[in-house]
């Protein structure tokens, strides 16, 4: 109670300060209309916790039991209208121009819908405690194996392909993930062009490690790497948005399948406007990808984890088969974000 009452008086001093520079700035209507811009982008309405007894118990369903300490509430809660861990989001990832690149793009829309639909029957029976929300994690910048016109190894889609996607979304009520390959650009060149789509409150983050070359090298010849920097400047940028849009917190998945992917995870932010989700994103054999969750997702704690399943690539090692949501449920803490490609 006494959280809200500061936050409202803040609130009426901030506003007070507002209206008083702006009457002693009625000569300069350039001045006010600055004045408010500023203002819109650094007061939040939407500044209202959620529910703390909820999200708590939630939190600690979510670390399954976990005794090592790794995993704990530390007291962050997002802001109001946070997905997780409230939901398990269950994702199809791919791009629209390949069959190769994931099941989003590989089968014709009405196939996808009514297998998406499966997995999340499947999901829902094996922890009917949890709600799943459909999604369709898009890869919006895809690393290249040539330098194309900007000679940045990186290809952006059109604005028409990403609305292609919208569209789809919309037809299932789905989240919508734009994920980012950077290739031999950076991340502070390629979110600023998807900020129109990322205004919108059912549209979330996706920024892939694999494909950031900081050393120059082309895409896939090596395994690339963003650091605590890189994610804390792409979180500060969604919280920015949330901000200025008064928008419920966004989620951005960082996929990862090495201790190299990602840098200084202790210097990670944690920010109540977004929720960061380290996706195990490596393929084979199911007891290979379990022990690459222990290695680098639980052994880094950040705030969520998800699992990514391979329709084809995990079938390749023996006993040749996918992971199942009761193996994936008993994992501390239990992913709740699940990918299929």
């Amino acid at each position: 109670m006494l959280k809200h009452s500061f936050l409202f008086n803040l609130y009426v001093v901030v506003v007070f300060i507002f209206i008083s520079s702006c009457s002693n700035a009625q000569s300069d209507p350039a001045a006010v209309s600055k004045k408010a811009s500023v203002l819109s982008k650094k007061v939040n309405l939407n500044i209202t916790p959620i529910d703390s007894s909820s999200y708590k118990l939630k939190m600690v369903t979510m670390f399954n039991g976990d005794s090592s300490g790794k995993w704990k509430f530390t007291g962050h809660y997002p802001l109001a209208g946070a997905l997780l861990p409230f939901n398990r989001i269950i994702a199809y990832y791919g791009n629209l121009y390949s069959t190769r690149m994931g099941i989003l793009g590989e089968l014709p829309k009405n196939q996808m819908f009514a297998r998406l639909k499966k997995e999340m029957e499947v999901w829902k029976q094996a922890d009917p405690n949890t709600p799943v929300i459909p999604a369709l994690h898009y890869i919006v910048t895809t690393a290249q194996g040539s330098p194309g016109v900007s000679g940045m190894y990186r290809l952006r889609m059109r604005s028409s392909e990403i609305d292609k996607v919208m569209s789809m979304a919309k037809e299932i009520d789905a989240v919508v993930f734009l994920d980012v390959q950077v290739g031999l650009s950076n991340l502070r060149e390629e979110l600023p062009i998807l900020e129109k789509y990322l205004r919108d409150p059912k549209v979330h983050l996706g920024i892939d490690p694999e494909f950031s070359m900081k050393g120059g090298q082309k895409p896939g010849t090596v395994i690339g790497s963003f650091d605590a920097a890189d994610i804390n400047y792409a979180s500060q940028y969604l919280a920015d948005i949330v901000t200025q849009y008064n928008l419920p917190p966004k989620v951005m998945v960082v996929h990862r399948f090495t201790q190299g992917m990602v840098k200084e995870y202790k210097s990670i932010k944690i920010r109540p406007e977004v929720q960061i989700v380290m996706d195990m994103d490596g393929w084979g054999a199911p007891a290979r990808k379990i022990n690459s969750y222990r290695q680098f997702v639980y052994a880094e704690p950040l705030e969520f984890t998800g699992f990514k399943l391979f329709y084809k690539n995990d079938l390749k090692e023996a006993p040749h088969r996918m992971l199942l949501p009761s193996e994936l449920l008993a994992l501390k803490p239990k992913p709740m974000y699940i990918q299929y490609q």
